[in-house]
């Protein structure tokens, strides 16, 4: 890439590069504005061997350009338009791709300002060495410089100049390589303009330039048949309309323009929200939207409209009484659609298909209860997509028998792993090849007469239920990135690698700059069996006055990863270090996580310290907030430390430092949920894997949890207050901060009801304080498990925290309601989350330590870091949990295969055609299914179920304690491993 030094031209030259404008404000004051840029004769056209650009940089276009185009034997290079990048990343990332490229700075910057993930993923591309992809300043070289003219639109200004970009380059080559007397004429490559853009493509013949559609130059590459798959349908002019698609009815209805849109959320007669499908209905969605207490409901595909998961919809409320109850049922896509044709399923307007949606969604809604209505609508318009990449599989029945081995195209589907995902119709010559291979595809559109949207292969990831194709589907499937650190990024890390230490203590020695030495300091950490990247460690000591001096130290992460250089920026991309079952995708490269930022004992580390006195009551006294150099003296796991707080023949300042840590955070504890502080329970189970090299899981078991996991949680909660306190003080607007909103008092109304009617129980949710202090009293002297599973029942009612800019949001919103606490942020852990890195830059200029970065007194930009920070912190989550749940899968498989797997489980929700059960030893929530109707009563959340030992058979209900068999099947969605549950007691549902 050539690097422009913007060279001051005479005024009088500059005029012609000024652009005088009115912008109104936000005030709405109309100000005037003159942008003017200075062009320069010297911007290299990258191609090797041309005498007129006189340049340093390297060359990466050939003189020749490329040969291996049947359209162009004579070689060319490719100009590709905006469009392309926005629609057909997938194809330019294709290692068989690899054409000569110029990249237009004007294209460069629209793909920046339409899509920043597409932008990055550009970025990679540029840098990679298969890629030949050349930047050409165009907006800065005198001869291809293009000013707006009036009346001219953006876009036709864009595509304007690269229009003129590719006039230039084809004189400019012919000007570098003039004939030469007596010399066989060389051949000049081609520049050709690649664009689906009809009107730009006509404008460019007219011009008389060489241009063509994507899919026209793919039809001419030597493979041809494998690229073709990868191209978008999305814009697409090349595409014939099949008889089929010719013949479809209109499904949905149209989306409204974005201005009525906009307009209608303004006045509030519209809402927008989120999309959230029914993992149980696949005919039955929600958008939880600030107007209301509870989501609206969507129910049909109609009124869906075409929406997709996680998309920005706007939403059109009916009239109170057409106002539904959300469903009591399981429907399954997979049974509802099992004969639906991928190539004709739109023909006819009452196909099989819609005649049985039909008929579910009528019956669904006669037995809707009037009690539980909650406010319906219909999505009117989509604000913003979430469509990306998505892991599925090829549904072999979906293959016509006549093209079960066929390379010809057919269309066929795709099922996501996901059940909230619609099955995507695929065009591709590769269908007989991808059976029982994990597949990645991106959906491209989604027509008003397609019961399905389309899409387009990207990729093969392997075989289904292959232990490599599923870590990297599961990956892929919660969007977690996980490609090798470039070495842009490895270039920022120490250059002494593995053999960096802390320097001798000397003034000279930057490291020592400003830190406490605290070497001396009798510091563990402890942490979970085989944690390699130690993020944090303890101290406490006894005071002369009577007082206790506690710490708590941090990995000092930020003394490694500067701001905005290439590691930062792939850390705040990334966001999170992801932790599976097996392995780890992590954050920040493992010379920094596992090795000179991990506090390892015996080991001397740079860190940051918070440290306390505190009363013998565990009173705060003061703190303060320093940089350090530590030097732990052991680390622990959870039961070590355990085991030697617990033995009363050690006695030494380690082991008593532990009893002092612990006898203080007791305290704490008794401290915050005094406050209100809840204590809430999810499921946590422990995999055994074998210890061999194939790692195959053996058994499953559930977490336990010790004291010493409760000494380490209030101490890193102690911190995040703390550290919380001190830099909303110091920069109020833009404070890295985390709060967890109190959650709708509707959210708890099925969990209430359910425990009045049930168990005759009451549940206060007015505060955190009379939540904690009625879960405190739902305790069943006959089950001691019951207590934690109304825990974890209460914790999916709760809103997700979430970090965000002080600035951003009013002051009496930051409370962390979980905690008790009015003001929260996480600083305890920067090795494998990047809000912790932000927070550590912002404490370390609150104390004076080193200037805070421009980018950090930006409102603006920490929001936008801290927005997809929230995202691979959810993501990450799922991620996690779905490795969990794939290993027990595997673990139970194995161990059903010794016998039955049998266990007791809890009913926590009743359906018209099952229950929904949760197995607290195994951490495992399941499905117990009917096949036959049975009675249902909603309002007690009970079913009856026929038994051969009584003639009214046996009731069930939420609470109950029923035995189930477990097994491990195929799942259609996933391809892998899923858990089926079988009802064994009270009585056996494989007959029902």
């Amino acid at each position: 890439m050539v690097e422009i030094t913007i060279r001051k031209r005479p005024r009088t030259e500059a005029v012609i590069t000024q652009r005088k404008f009115f912008k109104k404000t936000a005030k709405g004051k109309v100000i005037k504005v003159l942008r003017e840029r200075y062009l320069r004769d010297d911007v290299a056209c990258g191609v090797h061997s041309c005498n007129l650009c006189s340049t340093t940089v390297d060359l990466v276009l050939p003189a020749a350009g490329s040969l291996e185009h049947l359209a162009f034997p004579g070689g060319h290079l490719v100009l590709p338009d905006t469009n392309v990048f926005l629609s057909q990343m997938d194809l330019i990332e294709s290692d068989k791709f690899c054409p000569p490229m110029i990249l237009l700075q004007t294209v460069l910057e629209e793909v920046r300002h339409r899509s920043l993930p597409l932008y990055n993923r550009l970025k990679t591309l540029i840098n990679a060495e298969e890629k030949r992809i050349w930047v050409f300043y165009n907006e800065y070289n005198t001869a291809t410089a293009v000013i707006r003219e009036d009346g001219e639109s953006p876009n036709d200004r864009n595509d304007r100049g690269i229009r003129k970009a590719v006039s230039w380059y084809t004189s400019h080559l012919s000007l570098a390589r003039p004939p030469v007397r007596g010399q066989p004429t060389r051949a000049l490559p081609t520049v050709v303009l690649l664009t689906d853009d009809v009107a730009n493509r006509q404008r460019a013949e007219k011009d008389g330039l060489v241009c063509i559609s994507v899919r026209r130059y793919v039809e001419g590459m030597k493979e041809a048949s494998k690229l073709l798959d990868l191209l978008s349908t999305a814009g697409s002019d090349e595409l014939e309309p099949t008889k089929a698609v010719a013949a479809r009815q209109v499904l949905y209805p149209d989306y409204l323009p974005s201005s009525t849109l906009l307009a209608g959320i303004k006045s509030g007669q519209l809402h927008q929200g989120h999309f959230n499908a029914n993992q149980y209905n696949y005919l039955e969605g929600n958008v939880p939207v600030s107007g209301f207490d509870k989501p609206i409901l969507l129910i049909g595909r109609e009124n869906m409209n075409r929406a997709v998961q996680g998309d920005i919809v706007a939403v059109e409320v009916f009239d109170e009484k057409e106002w539904k109850a959300p469903a009591d049922e399981v429907v399954d896509q997979e049974t509802t659609l099992k004969n639906d044709d991928a190539e004709e399923s739109e023909e006819e307007s009452d196909d099989e298909e819609v005649l049985a949606e039909r008929h579910v969604l009528q019956s669904k809604l006669a037995k809707m209860q009037a009690s539980a209505r909650q406010p319906t609508g219909r999505v009117v318009g989509i604000i913003k997509r979430n469509w990306r990449s998505y892991v599925c599989h090829i549904d072999s029945a979906s293959l016509t028998s006549n093209n079960a081995t066929s390379l010809s195209q057919q269309t066929v589907f795709a099922t996501p792993v996901s059940r909230l995902l619609p099955r995507i119709r695929l065009r591709t010559r590769q269908a007989p090849a991808l059976l029982g291979q994990k597949i990645l595809v991106t959906i491209d559109r989604w027509d008003r007469t397609s019961r399905y949207p389309e899409g387009h292969f990207v990729r093969a990831l392997g075989k289904v239920e292959s232990k490599e194709a599923e870590q990297e589907s599961l990956l892929l499937e919660f969007d977690v990135p996980y490609r090798p650190f470039g070495k842009a990024i490895l270039d920022c890390l120490p250059s002494e690698g593995d053999h960096w230490i802390v320097p001798p203590k000397s003034p000279e020695a930057p490291e020592w700059r400003d830190r406490e030495d605290l070497r001396d300091l009798i510091i563990c950490s402890i942490d979970p069996p085989g944690c390699q990247d130690i993020d944090d460690a303890l101290h406490a000591r006894s005071l002369p006055n009577g007082n206790i001096e506690a710490g708590v130290h941090i990995a000092d992460v930020s003394h490694f990863v500067h701001p905005d250089n290439p590691m930062d920026n792939e850390a705040a991309a990334r966001g999170t270090t992801v932790y599976l079952v097996d392995k780890r995708i992590d954050m920040l490269p493992s010379l920094l996580g596992t090795n000179l930022c991990s506090l390892r004992p015996d080991v001397e580390r740079l860190a940051f310290s918070v440290i306390w006195e505190l009363t013998p009551a565990a009173e705060i006294v003061n703190v303060r907030f320093a940089k350090s150099v530590i030097a732990s003296k052991r680390a622990f796991t959870y039961e070590e430390a355990q085991i030697r707080k617990d033995d009363p023949n050690m006695n030494d300042e380690l082991t008593n430092s532990i009893r002092l840590l612990n006898t203080l955070a007791r305290k704490l504890r008794e401290s915050r949920m005094a406050a209100g502080a809840l204590n809430l329970a999810s499921p946590e189970v422990k995999i055994h894997l074998d210890s061999s090299e194939s790692s195959d899981p053996i058994d499953v078991e559930q977490k336990e949890l010790r004291e010493t996991n409760s000494l380490v949680e209030e101490f890193m909660l102690l911190a995040n207050i703390s550290v919380a306190r001190k830099i909303q003080e110091t920069f109020p607007q833009t404070a890295v901060l985390r709060r967890h909103l109190p959650p709708p008092r509707s959210n708890f109304e099925k969990l209430q009801d359910i425990l009045q009617k049930r168990k005759e129980m009451t549940l206060d949710v007015s505060s955190s304080g009379g939540l904690a202090a009625s879960l405190d009293k739902c305790m069943d002297p006959d089950e001691p498990a019951f207590n934690t599973l109304v825990r974890i029942m209460a914790t999916r009612c709760m809103l997700a925290a979430e970090y965000f800019c002080s600035g951003s949001v009013a002051r009496d919103t930051f409370a962390h309601y979980g905690l008790a606490s009015p003001i929260y942020t996480h600083f305890t852990s920067p090795i494998r989350r990047y809000a912790d890195v932000l927070v550590h830059r912002q404490l370390a200029a609150a104390i004076g330590y080193t200037p805070l970065h421009a980018s950090l007194h930006s409102k603006s930009h920490v929001e936008r870091v801290l927005d997809l920070v929230n995202r691979r912190h959810r993501m990450a989550q799922m991620a996690g949990r779905a490795s969990v749940e794939f290993y027990v899968g595997l673990a139970l498989k194995a161990r059903g295969e010794k016998g039955k797997n049998q266990e007791e489980a809890f009913v926590i929700r009743t359906f018209r055609n099952g229950l929904a059960v949760f197995v607290s030893k195994l951490g495992l929530e399941g499905l117990v299914t009917f096949k036959r109707e049975i009675q249902f009563d909603p309002d007690a959340y009970t079913i009856k179920v026929p038994s051969p030992d009584s003639v009214h058979g046996t009731t069930i209900a939420v609470f109950d304690k029923v035995t189930v068999n477990i097994e491990v099947e195929k799942d259609k969605n996933t391809q892998r491993g899923r858990v089926r549950m079988a009802l064994v007691h009270p009585v056996e549902s494989s007959g029902l």
